[in-house]
């Protein structure tokens, strides 16, 4: 998410909002299910993105500057270790599926661009389930689509939230952890940290 900085600079925001806007989003979509309500991922964003932006001198109008930003969303790369490691776990066997709280469709456009979208068996996404990540009934969705017992799905993840939603709901887990940040003590510990997803086959390997 790190690039929608520069679409929030490129309407005459300061770039820094780009966090507190992904906050909010995650924010309003997690009240939203702790209240037994399904949000849609680019409606909270927009709105989210009207409120925030409406302090700031734009260069454009607000309506225009919400839709220059979200449309970010589209151009978004895959971390240059993602190619690889997918390539690799698919090759040992593995059966792989995301679970997004944002769009399939948008996964699946990055992955095609990446050359390994076939390498996925299901791209899901919370919108076809009835809660958002963390609440165990979405990874219980995805275990459903998948046809296999949570216990043998591991989650694959940035965010130690979404970690330890899945640890909860009993799936094994894996904590992608790029920036050298500090695990939060509160949350399920990961069984695996990774720095990069090249490392995952192997680690995988080791105890398998």
């Amino acid at each position: 998410m790190a690039p929608m900085g520069a679409r929030f600079s490129e309407v005459g925001a300061p770039a820094e909002l780009a966090k507190l806007w992904f906050a909010t989003l995650l924010r309003d979509g997690f009240a939203l299910t702790a209240s037994g309500d399904n949000g849609s991922f680019a409606a909270i964003g927009a709105a989210a993105l009207r409120g925030l932006l409406a302090g700031e001198e734009l260069d454009r109008g607000l309506e225009a500057a919400v839709e220059h930003i979200m449309g970010g969303l589209a151009g978004l790369q895959l971390h240059p270790d993602v190619s690889g490691g997918i390539n690799t776990l698919a090759a040992t066997g593995f059966r792989l599926v995301t679970l997004s709280n944002g769009s399939a469709r948008i996964a699946g456009d990055l992955f095609a661009a990446a050359g390994i979208r076939d390498e996925f068996e299901l791209l899901l996404s919370v919108e076809d389930a009835s809660v958002w990540k963390p609440a165990p009934a979405a990874y219980g969705y995805a275990a459903a689509a998948a046809g296999i017992d949570a216990g043998n799905m591991l989650l694959v993840a940035v965010h130690p939230w979404d970690i330890h939603g899945a640890a909860r709901a009993g799936l094994r887990t894996a904590w992608l952890n790029r920036t050298g940040a500090a695990y939060p003590a509160y949350f399920e510990a990961p069984e695996f940290t990774i720095t990069a997803l090249t490392e995952l086959p192997e680690a995988l390997a080791a105890v398998d």
